[in-house]
């Protein structure tokens, strides 16, 4: 038996090593694949202030209050595109056979999807701007908490400072809406509409995660067509009973069409282009990229709706980009096989084996992986565990 020895001399204290400049450690943080994410990340932000201001411009201008009949519109666009793409497949990812397997799981999901949306909208006519703007980011524990038991993620300090800084970014701007006077929305039941922004908050944070698990594990054509199948199907039982009258009540022209059929197209967008940058990240960064959205808005107010600038509104932008920038820069570690913590606290009592036996036919090997909006394949290696 022939044993190896090697040694490693060390370095001389005394020897200087070059330490990398500004620029190369700003390099190695902004790479490409950080870019990207946050810019598809503002893509999505762009959308939903696109959606804010058509239905501002409905609600206003036209009195047109329809928010499930605009989700109607939403969901039947899903259901004519994935729905029917999902009927004529072959195979296990058939229509019929996802609805063999798995049909309650998304009638609930749809559900979810639905009174989300319906909570939010509705929580404008009891409360003020500033408190649906400030409550909705309660979205953020929730899918951080959801992610942490359900997706076994496990976070890092940075991620939690990045996300600490975007809802700081948040509170400033809330803090210069209040400072500029901008209470809209005010009411005389603002508790209860505090209440209905949490209870939307909440379901949106359950809706994501669930999102982020099928889009990652499943397809994002099941997703999308299983909330056109069902979203489309309760939306309409909702619209029947509740919004009937006040659609009725609709000046009808082309310019209120218009504003439709815009309505409808970006939101389409919104859920169509979420699930490619939710496979891309996570839910809990899609969400912080989300942030931003109510920015642009104000924004485009202040040359359509002339709202008075502040420069808080610039501050808590870049405040907003910099908890993005924070969370981004480091990856998130995922336990996708909790055997694996098993075979890391027995190692330490087993005999080395520098050739460990193969894994009989039809075993899955047990693994931790590391995922990450920023690669770091120096320092973060997968683990492989036999």
């Amino acid at each position: 038996m022939i044993s190896v020895v090697s040694t490693v001399e060390s370095v001389p204290r005394g020897t200087d090593t070059q330490s990398p400049s500004l620029y190369q450690r700003i390099r190695k943080v902004l790479t490409r694949d950080l870019l990207v994410t946050l810019a598809l990340g503002q893509i999505l932000s762009l959308l939903i202030c696109a959606i804010g201001l058509t239905s501002k411009y409905l609600a206003d201008d036209f009195h047109a209050n329809t928010p499930v009949f605009q989700s109607f519109l939403n969901y039947i666009l899903l259901f004519l595109v994935y729905t029917t793409t999902l009927a004529v497949r072959q195979g296990e990812g058939n229509l019929l056979a996802i609805l063999k397997q798995r049909w309650w799981k998304y009638m609930i999901l749809g559900l979810i999807d639905i009174e989300a949306n319906y909570l939010v909208l509705k929580a404008y006519q009891y409360t003020t701007l500033s408190s649906v703007q400030l409550l909705d980011c309660f979205v953020i524990p929730v899918v951080l908490l959801l992610s942490w038991f359900f997706l076994l993620v496990r976070y890092k300090a940075v991620h939690f400072v990045g996300a600490g800084l975007c809802l700081l970014g948040i509170g400033c701007m809330v803090g210069a809406d209040i400072l500029l006077g901008r209470q809209q929305g005010l009411g005389e039941q603002k508790l209860f509409g505090d209440l209905l922004v949490l209870g939307g908050a909440t379901l949106y944070g359950i809706s994501n995660v669930c999102e982020e698990f099928i889009v990652k594990n499943l397809s994002r054509v099941e997703f999308l067509g299983m909330m056109g199948l069902f979203g489309s199907f309760f939306s309409g039982i909702q619209l029947a009973i509740m919004e009937h009258k006040e659609l009725l009540k609709v000046p009808w022209d082309w310019q209120i069409g218009f504003l439709y059929v815009g309505f409808s197209a970006f939101m389409f967008g919104l859920y169509s282009f979420m699930p490619v940058v939710m496979k891309r990240t996570s839910a809990t960064s899609v969400n912080l990229s989300l942030l931003t959205a109510d920015l642009y808005s104000l924004f485009c107010g202040l040359f359509l709706f002339q709202y008075k600038f502040s420069g808080l509104y610039l501050l808590s932008f870049f405040i907003i980009i910099l908890g993005l920038v924070l969370y981004s820069s480091s990856s998130t570690y995922v336990a996708q096989d909790p055997r694996v913590y098993k075979q890391f606290r027995n190692t330490g009592s087993q005999p080395t084996n520098n050739n460990p036996p193969p894994l009989s036919p039809g075993v899955v090997e047990p693994s931790v992986t590391y995922t990450s909006l920023d690669p770091e394949p120096v320092d973060e290696l997968p683990v492989r565990v036999a």
